[in-house]
């Protein structure tokens, strides 16, 4: 447990927040669609990783209020990304479950992000790389707490 009023913990901390956000707009910049937003491209992302959702439980995934993300439905739905079904238990909401456009845009994504984090890890050494490769399930604990 990192003990914030060390001077090295509150370094460790300060590098990493850098570090990821560096790393995060940089790839935001490696988008197949730049009429998507990142929300709009995180929301088909989860949905790719569950399947289907209602807008509520999106909305808490995405930590966004339910009107935002009422909205966002509504984009991607008009721009084919995603299907609106009748929710199997109660007729009063909806289900999102994403369209094979959208899988196959994100596809394209992930290919395009993956090749441009391989040019840059092409830059480390083998000691850097395995580093890197032992802290990826770290960070993807991170990014789902």
């Amino acid at each position: 447990m990192p003990d914030l009023s060390h001077g090295d913990d509150v370094a460790a901390v300060n590098s990493l927040r850098s570090a990821v956000m560096r790393l995060s707009r940089r790839l935001k910049h490696q988008r197949v669609d730049e009429s998507l937003s990142p929300t709009e491209m995180s929301v088909l992302g989860t949905l790719s990783l569950c399947g289907r959702a209602t807008p509520g439980e999106l909305a808490r995934k995405e930590h966004v209020q339910p009107p935002s993300m009422t909205r966002i439905v509504a984009l991607l739905e008009s721009k084919g990304l995603v299907r609106l079904e009748p929710h199997p238990e109660d007729r009063r909401q909806k289900v999102v479950t994403r369209t094979e456009q959208a899988e196959a845009m994100l596809e394209e994504s992930r290919r395009k992000r993956n090749a441009f984090l391989a040019t840059l890890v092409e830059n480390l050494d083998e000691d850097e790389w395995a580093k890197l490769r032992a802290a990826a399930p770290v960070l993807e604990k991170l990014a789902h707490l």
